[in-house]
């Protein structure tokens, strides 16, 4: 029995929704299923249908079959008859279009098996695949943003190796018939020109190699690994003349510039989905129902937390809804007591983060200045050794601690500030990131306070304290350095003599409170904050120490087994995991920060400090970046004119209104997306009442 449509009714107003794929293929369920009776007759029809919208494209726009039989969403059957379609028109089809088919399947087959061949050459391809296959995808994307970094630091290493390192090896050793020059700086007093690095002379004990190993001092601080080393001013091979300080300024600039490129775009892929998952409530709950399940799990262990992680988020669900009606029912005065409480405990945060600040600052000049004194000594004893690299590594030290104690008093104090669930550990995460980020900058504020305080005419005639820093650049490099290979030190440290002892007592103790305690979790957010606060420190110390992304792309490649062992051996995963979208595009949003604060003190060094006239490839410009004018001075009048031109006002103001102009189309281009996915999400909830929908019962 066929149920006839009722009578029609005046046609609904044709918008842009109507023309999509799907209301079309809508169409033609409805227009199939009415004509059943004349399918049966004519049993082709259904082939012959599916050949004639294949052909469509033909007759339009001119091209065969343009997508493929397997595309269609038909049965193998019909599938096979469209294709034979497809291969008996080919007649008709001229010997270029024939040919241009012909060409594009062979590249399309081509460009398949390369990307294969280039899947089985990822890094790390089988490990990542292994622990999404255990403990699902929210603990895969850290290990995959892990690989991510240490791809990032090679590149950096290989640019700045290639251009500034490898040039200056090459010219140095007269290597290809090279040779460099070294121009003496002008205009410039002697006593600022004078550096002598502590390296080790005569008879040397093994713990000083060890404490230069640690501190960049003594062997390390005239090698290539530090800005002192780089003192040619131009490398030629043969009659070609390669700028060393132009080179090495524009590398860091590119390296940034690379950095920057690199996460948009990847945020940028993960904003998309994101923005796909940003669902209302009650598609979340329906969601989290019938799609929540990671069907890469195949631990049990990991199943069962995975069930739990859905019953959190439900939970969840429900108790911010919850808090969403406990908050509109809330009483003036209620809210004012709610706001007085907040208000207190930002106070206390602040006071945290300045206690921590001050900390930092101070243990920076203490270290400085005892730092300094002590290099002149001659007392090589174990106790001066061990005394020496605890003051070298305060500021370390100090900042370690408040990494690790400030986050701890956050998350005491969120518990009070009555915020949603969701919110909480945002707003958590984001002061975490803060005080990481904010430490080094603290850091390097000290250290500049320090080289640019001047109390003596011969001082203010240098533009720096010579006397305790005579290469500035180098020892900010070390700085860097020691933060880089402390903070490796405290993860190898916590994995060795905290999980594993950790891990051995809650599996052989019975005790209740080991047992209460139990095994650490491998928490994402926290353990992403490390390898960004790590990240930051290199982007910073590039500049100052241009080996530095090698260090870093060694470290991180350690810390990927380190953190899969201790994932594997002697953690849980968090019982509050994130997911994977959001996870990934947040992870690449708080490096995007840290990249940007990594700006500041960069831009600060190359443009406004004076750079040391003891050594270095700038020692003859007053700044680093004087040697972008210097450059132009030496091209034809012509070329002059044009950067001259592009750097003015009268450049500069039309450009930064066409940017302005661009950035507005493409706001109201995202906010008319928006409306779309909107507008489809309300046809999705109306799908089953709108009878322009309805397929007509059988």
């Amino acid at each position: 029995e066929v149920f006839l449509p009722e009578e029609p009714r005046a046609a609904p107003p044709v918008d842009f929704l109507q023309e999509l794929p799907s209301y079309q293929s809508a169409l033609r369920r409805r227009a199939a299923a009415g004509g059943t009776q004349e399918r049966r007759a004519a049993p082709q029809g259904s082939a012959g249908l599916r050949a004639a919208e294949a052909r469509g494209p033909e007759q339009e726009g001119g091209e065969l079959a343009a997508r493929p039989a397997r595309e269609y969403p038909l049965t193998i059957a019909e599938k096979r008859r469209l294709r034979d379609c497809q291969q008996a028109d080919i007649k008709y089809v001229s010997g270029w279009e024939q040919w241009k088919r012909t060409s594009s399947k062979s590249l399309k087959k081509v460009l398949s098996e390369v990307r294969e061949l280039f899947s089985y050459l990822e890094l790390w391809r089988h490990d990542i695949h292994s622990i999404e296959g255990k403990f699902g995808t929210g603990i895969q994307s850290y290990f995959s943003f892990l690989r991510f970094l240490v791809l990032l630091n090679f590149i950096i290493f290989i640019l700045m190796f290639s251009f500034v390192t490898l040039p200056s090896i090459i010219s140095e050793y007269g290597i290809f018939n090279s040779s460099f020059a070294k121009i003496s700086p002008k205009n410039i007093e002697l006593h600022c020109t004078v550096y002598k690095p502590s390296g080790n002379m005569g008879l040397v004990y093994f713990y000083t190699y060890l404490k230069d190993l640690l501190s960049g001092t003594g062997f390390l601080e005239v090698t290539s690994l530090f800005y002192g080393y780089y003192t040619i001013d131009a490398a030629w091979l043969s009659i070609l003349r390669y700028n060393l300080p132009l080179a090495y300024l524009l590398t860091t600039f590119a390296y940034l510039a690379l950095s920057l490129l690199w996460i948009i775009k990847r945020s940028v892929e993960g904003f998309k989905q994101n923005l796909v998952h940003d669902e209302d409530q009650f598609q979340s709950y329906c969601n989290k129902v019938f799609a929540g399940w990671d069907f890469c799990i195949t631990d049990p262990h990991a199943a069962r937390l995975k069930h739990r992680s859905l019953q959190y988020e439900l939970q969840t669900d429900l108790e911010e809804e919850r808090l969403k009606q406990k908050i509109a029912d809330r009483t003036m005065k209620e809210k004012l007591r709610i706001y007085s409480l907040r208000i207190f405990i930002n106070i206390i945060v602040i006071a945290v983060l300045s206690g921590c600040f001050y900390s930092i600052y101070r243990a920076t000049v203490f270290s400085q200045e005892n730092s300094n004194v002590s290099i002149g000594h001659d007392d090589v004893s174990n106790t001066n050794f061990q005394a020496n690299l605890l003051v070298q590594y305060l500021p370390s030290i100090v900042i370690t601690l408040a990494n690790f104690i400030a986050p701890q008093i956050f998350s005491f104090l969120i518990r009070f500030e009555d915020y949603s669930p969701a919110f909480e550990i945002r707003l958590t995460l984001m002061r975490c990131v803060f005080v990481r980020l904010a430490n080094i900058g603290v850091l390097l504020f000290s250290l500049w306070s320090q080289i640019s305080y001047c109390a003596t005419d011969e001082c203010k005639a240098c533009g720096y304290n010579y006397e305790l820093y005579p290469c500035w650049e180098s020892e900010v490099g070390q700085e860097m350095y020691k933060l880089m290979i402390f903070d490796f030190i405290i993860i190898l440290a916590g994995t060795l003599f905290v999980d594993f002892p950790r891990k051995l007592l809650v599996t052989h103790c019975s005790c209740k409170p080991v047992q209460w305690c139990g095994l650490r979790e491998f928490g994402i957010s926290d353990n992403v904050l490390e390898i960004i606060y790590g990240q930051t420190i290199c982007w910073i110390g590039t500049f100052f120490s241009p080996l530095l992304p090698a260090i870093a792309t060694i470290k991180y490649f350690f810390i990927f087994y380190i953190k899969k062992i201790s994932l594997i051996h002697t953690c849980k995963p968090a019982a509050r995991p994130i997911r994977a979208s959001s996870s990934n595009f947040f992870f690449l949003v708080v490096l995007l920060i840290g990249l940007v604060l990594a700006f500041i003190p960069l831009g600060i060094s190359i443009a406004h400090i004076p750079s040391s006239k003891a050594c270095g490839p700038f020692r003859s410009f007053n700044t680093s970046w004087a040697v972008v004018p210097d450059t132009i001075l030496g091209f034809p009048t012509g070329l002059q004119q044009v950067l001259h031109g592009i750097a003015s006002e009268a450049f500069a103001v039309p450009f930064f209104m066409v940017i302005c102009l661009i950035m507005f189309y493409f706001i109201a281009l995202a906010g008319a997306h928006k409306r779309v996915v909107e507008q489809l999400r309300e046809q999705l909830i109306m799908v089953r009442f709108d009878p322009l929908f309805c397929t007509p019962k059988v």
